[in-house]
């Protein structure tokens, strides 16, 4: 089977999951969602939720994909039988590959406005541009079906290219020149940003610690942010874990792409609002922090066209990075299922998300509102197909948690983890109780209080998944 490949270096797997998990949520909301929410105070839940939560979780997805050698789905499948439990639990490979897929189509078209950015900044076009010319044209980039599916087009398919080239020569050789090169950017960006920006405003808005601007909501979306920052629940980690040479430390690998993927957002953090603090100008969130207030920010300081087109080849190394983990879970199936070439494999997944991505991409233009997303969910397809993953996700990091926990035996377990005594105990206790509990009040959290047939349906169907996992890992882990 292709899965029964192994990474030919043993850090391979940091590289491959730090680029799974650094991507475009890295780059601002991480940081916005800090500043706003305590600073300091963000930060310390943020940590303790990696550590309690985070990390647990990507231990055991990591030991389900070494363990099995095989994709999320067919390894879930044999994960089943070789360790007699319910083939319910096969449902863990389902939910991370239909992330997987639903992400990549939509992440292939906001990763998009990258491409256009980059030949904005580099052609000159937005030098001393005002706000409002370069709010415009932001605007009518979302207002151009064309050029939104162009970018799409141009950015998956060069996704597609470096998954279909192979575990080794594509996606191995691939993440050793845009992993390293992605940090030294990132360091270049922070050194011109602390020339020419205000570092110390910067810093001040992301780390002062206030306890009292930390509310319930806050709490909640530090939990949730390092549940997601880890690429946790997508297929992922799981199928890149089937290619981890087995005498690698899992604690030690989690712990270090924990680390590397929080510096990352902290480095990105300063770096980004030292630019938008020394051009005077507000911090705002989403999509208008990345595509309009940097732009103007660039606009307006020396050499800014150059660097603020460099910084956007780093946001789009760091979306190609995340985008090749995407297609690898479900390309990995078709391959050990219906004995696919890679090639093939990875162009059906690719042509199907394409295809999915063209929802989202005239959701910002002819199919704004008005349609029957709107009628029966109350929102676009774009967000529609965004709230699908905010369940799948978390739905599919909690299942991993219970069938670590209870399914699989203790022996089984210490075999793989290959830990102390003490930390062994600590993990089981953390990934049995905290981290189902933590990631039950993330997926909550997920669904919105709206109108329509959406909520009702899927809350009858998390009831009578949740009983039917509950009696399943309850009367296995009693018998372990």
């Amino acid at each position: 089977m292709s899965t029964h490949n192994v990474w030919t270096h043993k850090g391979t797997f940091l590289l491959a999951a730090v680029g799974s998990a650094v991507g475009l949520g890295n780059l601002w909301r991480f940081p916005y969602l800090t500043g706003e929410n305590g600073g300091g105070a963000f930060i310390l839940v943020y940590a303790l939720t990696i550590f309690a939560v985070g990390i647990p979780i990507l231990i055991a997805e990591t030991m389900l994909g070494r363990t099995s050698r095989r994709s999320p789905i067919m390894g879930m499948r044999h994960l089943t039988r070789t360790h007699g439990t319910s083939r319910a639990w096969e449902s863990i490979g389902w939910l991370g590959a239909a992330s997987a897929f639903l992400i990549l189509s939509f992440y292939s078209v906001i990763a998009g406005w990258a491409v256009h950015y980059t030949g904005q900044m580099f052609s000159g076009a937005l030098v001393g541009a005002d706000a409002e010319t370069i709010g415009a044209g932001f605007d009518a980039l979302l207002a151009s079906p064309g050029l939104l599916t162009l970018y799409h087009t141009v950015f998956i398919i060069a996704s597609a290219l470096i998954v279909g080239m192979g575990i080794h020569k594509g996606i191995e050789n691939g993440l050793r020149i845009i992993m390293p090169a992605l940090f030294a950017i990132l360091l270049l960006v922070l050194f011109y940003s602390i020339a020419n920006g205000d570092i110390g405003a910067a810093a001040t808005f992301l780390f002062t610690f206030n306890i009292a601007d930390l509310s319930l909501e806050g709490w909640l979306q530090a939990m949730g942010q390092s549940f997601f920052t880890l690429s946790l629940g997508m297929g992922a980690i799981m199928a890149y874990g089937a290619y981890m040479a087995s005498e690698v430390s899992l604690t030690r690998t989690a712990i270090s792409v924990a680390f590397v993927d929080t510096a990352v957002a902290m480095v990105a953090g300063l770096a980004i609002f030292s630019l938008v603090f020394g051009a005077g100008l507000e911090t705002g969130q989403g999509p208008g922090l990345m595509f309009v207030t940097l732009p103007l920010a660039f606009a307006e300081m020396p050499l800014g066209a150059l660097v603020g087109g460099v910084f956007f080849i780093l946001v789009l190394g760091a979306a190609i990075s995340s985008s090749i983990s995407l297609i690898e879970p479900v390309a990995a199936f078709l391959v050990e299922r219906f004995d696919l070439t890679r090639p093939k494999a990875v162009s059906l997944v690719t042509l199907g998300a394409w295809l999915m991505g063209l929802l989202t991409v005239v959701s910002f233009n002819v199919w704004a509102e008005g349609t029957i997303f709107h009628t029966l969910f109350g929102r676009s397809a774009f967000d529609f197909i965004e709230l699908l993953t905010n369940i799948f996700m978390p739905l599919g990091g909690l299942l991993i948690a219970l069938f670590a926990g209870w399914a699989l035996t203790q022996s089984e377990v210490m075999k793989e983890l290959r830990t102390s005594d003490g930390w062994f105990k600590t993990w089981r206790f953390l990934v049995r109780f905290v981290a189902p509990a933590a990631v039950s009040f993330v997926f909550l959290r997920t669904i919105p209080q709206v109108d329509g047939y959406l909520i009702p349906t899927l809350g009858a169907i998390v009831i009578v998944g949740a009983f039917a996992a509950g009696r399943t890992f309850l009367v296995e882990g009693s018998a372990r």
